[in-house]
């Protein structure tokens, strides 16, 4: 299928590493130019660099530090400048849930509360509003904001918070963005493979004393397809939401699990 990417211009926020990556991979593969936006520069330089040399199209990396006003505001500025403007915004800048136990309601931190909230629901906000003016100015725009299955389910309330206020945010955006031409979405992978999901795979394997296989088996049992999905699997969904062919769906949410048992979600 024909995504109609060819020539869009993309900001990825977190696309130097996991989903983010993989989905500035596939955009550019589809034909759109793309920005890998992250706090690291050098690392955000060198996917920028393999992107264009892999595929004819224009590859930037833009330093940024999503928790910070300014930071966003001159990202934002210097991607349209060197991109000349700004179609897909991809918001993937988060810490990822499930490396470590998280705290309890009770153990709940006001500070950790915070400094979540700020990078994932409000730096996705920052970025989506450094993009729009040009996004609404050229009547056609995405937003996909990468989430979580964590507002789903008690045991983390610091992600269920989160990933609910990403979904808050969107809805209001795609309600403010009405008629515009701009669309917005939210993307909830389940565990999902990647390169620090491995690792705490590993980590988890050589505690409990068995194989890396074996941890991985164990997830993917617990999906209905049998299989753990990966990064790449998220990227393709994010591809076509990002694509002039989602115009049907707008302010909505996508879960994408490899299928959870026993779960019904209105």
């Amino acid at each position: 299928m024909d995504l109609k990417l060819d020539g869009k211009r993309a900001l990825i926020a977190g696309g130097s590493m996991g989903i983010g990556k993989a989905v500035a991979g596939l955009l550019a593969e589809e034909g759109a130019h793309v920005a890998i936006v992250g706090r690291d520069e050098a690392r955000a330089r060198a996917v920028a660099e393999d992107i264009a040399a892999r595929h004819r199209v224009t590859a930037i990396a833009s330093p940024c530090d999503t928790g910070q006003d300014a930071s966003v505001s001159a990202m934002g500025r210097d991607v349209a400048d060197r991109l000349g403007g700004i179609d897909i915004v991809v918001n993937c800048a988060a810490e990822p849930a499930g490396q470590a136990r998280p705290p309890s309601t009770s153990e709940l931190d006001h500070a950790y509360l915070d400094r979540h909230m700020n990078v994932k629901v409000m730096g996705y906000l920052r970025v989506a509003q450094a993009a729009m003016p040009h996004m609404v100015r050229q009547g056609w725009g995405r937003i996909i904001s990468v989430s979580g299955t964590g507002m789903y389910r008690p045991g983390d309330t610091t992600g269920a918070i989160r990933n609910a206020g990403v979904v808050a945010m969107s809805k209001n955006l795609a309600h403010d963005l009405a008629g515009t031409g701009v669309t917005t979405s939210v993307v909830h992978p389940g565990m999902t493979r990647t390169e620090k999901v491995d690792a705490m795979l590993q980590a988890r394997a050589e505690a409990a004393g068995h194989g890396f296989e074996d941890e991985l088996d164990l997830l993917a049992k617990a999906t209905l397809n049998g299989v753990l999905p990966d990064a790449m699997d998220m990227a393709r969904i994010i591809a076509f939401l990002a694509s002039p062919l989602s115009s049907a769906i707008n302010g909505e949410v996508i879960t994408a699990t490899g299928g959870r048992p026993g779960v019904i979600t209105y």
